[in-house]
C-alpha cells in the first residue's frame, strides 16, 4: 500500500518468544495472580540464602531451562531431575550446584541438552486439587479461547487423548473481553463451583494479562487449591504453581520489558546469529541446505526436497528485501551445520531481486571457500543480469530454471556427497562451467 510517496513496510512472520518460569511468574506477580514466594538466584550459594529467606525452608528447587518434561530430565553430570524438593537451605545449595553451569537431556532437548544459567527457588505448597487453565490464540475459534480441565498437574495432550470431555474449551470475543458469565461456565465445568467469585477474578486477571502483554499463550499447570488456610478449618487459596507463556515477536516493540528477558543462551546458536541479522532461520535434521526468499515458497521448497527423496536440513527465509550481504550471512550459517552436503537456493523475484541474490551467492561461494556444491533456481525480477553474473564469476554453481530439477540434482549431489564422506574420499564435482 501506498502512503505518500513511500511504501509501508514489510513485516515477516517470525517465531514466538519463549520466557522462563520466573519471568512468567513475575508478571503473574504483577498481575495479582496468586503465585507461591520465590527467587531466582544464578549461583548455587545463592540459592541457599534466598531459601532461607522464604517463608518456609520446604521448598522447591527448579532448573530453568525452556524445555519440557524437566522432573523427569537427566543432567549430563549424572544428576537426575530439573525439579527438586528440599526442605534446609543447604540441601537447597546443593540441588543448584548439580544444575547451574550443567545440561539438561530430556525429550524435547535430545542428547544435546540444554544449558541451565540460573535456577528458581520457591516456597512448596501442597495441593488437594490440581486443575489446568490456558489462554491462547486459536485459528479455529478466531481469536482467543480459554482452554481449563479438572485434571491438572498432568500432561493435558494425554488428558484430552484419553478423556476429550474434561477439556473445556470458552472462545472470547476480543471486544468483550472475558466476562463473568464465560467465567463462570468454566469455573462450573472443572468443579471450582465452591469458590466461584476468587476463581473467576483470577481468570480474568489471567486473560487481561494475556491481552496487555501481546501473549500468544498463557499456561497454568498446575492451578491448584492449597491444603492449607489461614486458620484451621479455612479452605486453602488457590495458587499459580507452574507457567508457560509465550509472546508475539512482532510485539516486541510494544514489550521492550518482556522481551528484554529473552534468553539467548536456550536457543541455537545458529538461529541466533540469523535473528542478529533479521533472517528467519530454523535448524532441522536433514543435509540439504535451503535459502528460499519468502516463508511459503520455503515451505514447499522443503516439501519437493523431500519428495525426491531428501532430507531439508534447515528453513531459512531471506525475506522480500534481503541484501547480498544478509544473503552471504546466511550462507555462512547453512554451511556452519557439518551436516549439510550441498545447498538449494530458491528465490522468485518480486520485491527481491535475482541478481542481488546472486551478488551475495557468489560472495559467499568466494569468501567462505565454500566446498559443498550450489544448486542456484532464480525466477523473476531481473533473473537473466543473475545468470550473467553466475556465468562471469566462473564458479561450480549450477544454475537450474525448474523447480522440480534442482531438487532432484540437489538430493544427487548432497547423496554423493554424503557417500564420499563416508569412505572419506575428496570428490571433485565437475560442474558446468559457463
Amino acid at each position: 500500500m501506498l502512503a505518500g510517496s513511500q511504501l509501508t513496510p514489510h513485516v515477516e512472520q517470525r517465531r514466538q518468544l519463549n520466557v522462563h518460569e520466573h519471568v512468567s511468574f513475575g508478571l503473574l506477580r504483577d498481575a495479582a495472580v496468586p503465585v507461591p514466594d520465590f527467587y531466582v538466584c544464578h549461583t548455587d550459594q545463592e540459592a541457599g540464602e534466598k531459601t532461607a529467606q522464604l517463608s518456609s525452608t520446604d521448598s522447591v528447587v527448579k532448573a530453568q531451562v525452556l524445555t519440557g518434561g524437566r522432573g523427569k530430565g537427566v543432567w549430563k553430570n549424572g544428576a537426575r531431575g530439573g525439579v527438586k524438593l528440599v526442605f534446609t537451605p543447604e540441601e537447597a545449595e546443593e540441588a543448584a550446584s548439580k544444575m547451574i553451569g550443567h545440561k539438561l537431556v530430556t525429550k524435547q532437548t535430545g542428547e544435546k541438552g540444554q544449558i541451565c544459567n540460573k535456577v528458581l527457588v520457591c516456597e512448596r505448597k501442597f495441593p488437594r486439587k490440581e486443575f489446568y487453565v490456558a489462554v491462547m490464540m486459536e485459528r479455529a475459534f478466531s481469536g482467543p479461547v480459554m482452554i481449563a480441565s479438572s485434571q491438572g498437574g498432568v500432561n493435558i495432550e494425554e488428558v484430552a487423548e484419553v478423556d476429550p470431555d474434561a477439556i473445556h474449551k470458552e472462545p472470547i470475543d476480543i471486544f468483550e473481553g472475558l466476562t463473568d458469565e464465560k467465567a463462570g461456565r468454566i469455573v462450573d465445568a472443572i468443579g471450582l463451583s465452591g469458590r466461584r467469585e476468587e476463581t473467576i477474578e483470577i481468570l480474568k486477571k489471567i486473560y487481561n494479562l494475556f491481552v496487555r502483554t501481546d501473549a500468544s499463550m498463557i499456561e497454568i499447570n498446575p492451578l491448584a487449591e492449597d491444603t492449607f488456610g489461614a486458620k484451621p478449618g479455612d479452605p486453602g487459596k488457590l495458587f499459580c504453581l507452574d507457567a508457560k507463556m509465550r509472546f508475539d515477536d512482532n510485539a516486541e516493540f510494544r514489550q521492550p520489558a518482556i522481551f528484554g528477558e529473552r534468553d539467548w543462551s536456550q536457543e541455537d546458536a545458529r538461529e541466533v546469529e540469523a535473528a542478529q541479522h533479521n533472517l528467519n532461520y530454523i535448524a532441522l535434521d536433514g543435509n540439504i541446505g535451503c535459502l528460499v526468499n519468502g516463508a511459503g515458497l520455503a515451505m514447499a521448497t522443503m516439501d519437493i526436497i523431500k519428495l525426491n527423496g531428501g532430507d531439508p536440513a534447515n528453513f531459512l527465509d531471506v525475506g522480500g528485501g534481503a541484501t547480498a550481504e544478509q544473503v552471504k550471512e546466511a550462507f555462512k550459517i547453512i554451511t556452519d551445520d557439518p551436516q549439510v552436503n550441498a545447498i538449494m537456493v530458491n528465490i522468485f523475484g518480486g520485491i527481491m531481486r535475482c541478481d542481488v541474490i546472486a551478488e551475495g551467492v557468489i560472495a559467499a561461494a568466494q569468501e567462505l571457500q565454500l566446498k559443498v556444491p550450489i544448486v542456484c533456481r532464480l525466477q523473476g525480477t531481473n533473473v537473466e543480469d543473475a545468470k550473467a553474473l553466475i556465468a562471469a564469476s566462473g564458479l561450480r554453481i549450477i544454475a537450474v530454471d525448474n523447480l522440480d530439477e534442482a531438487a532432484r540434482m540437489a538430493v544427487k549431489l548432497s547423496s554423493i556427497v554424503s557417500l564420499a564422506k563416508s569412505a572419506h574420499l575428496q570428490v571433485k564435482f565437475e560442474l558446468p562451467t559457463f
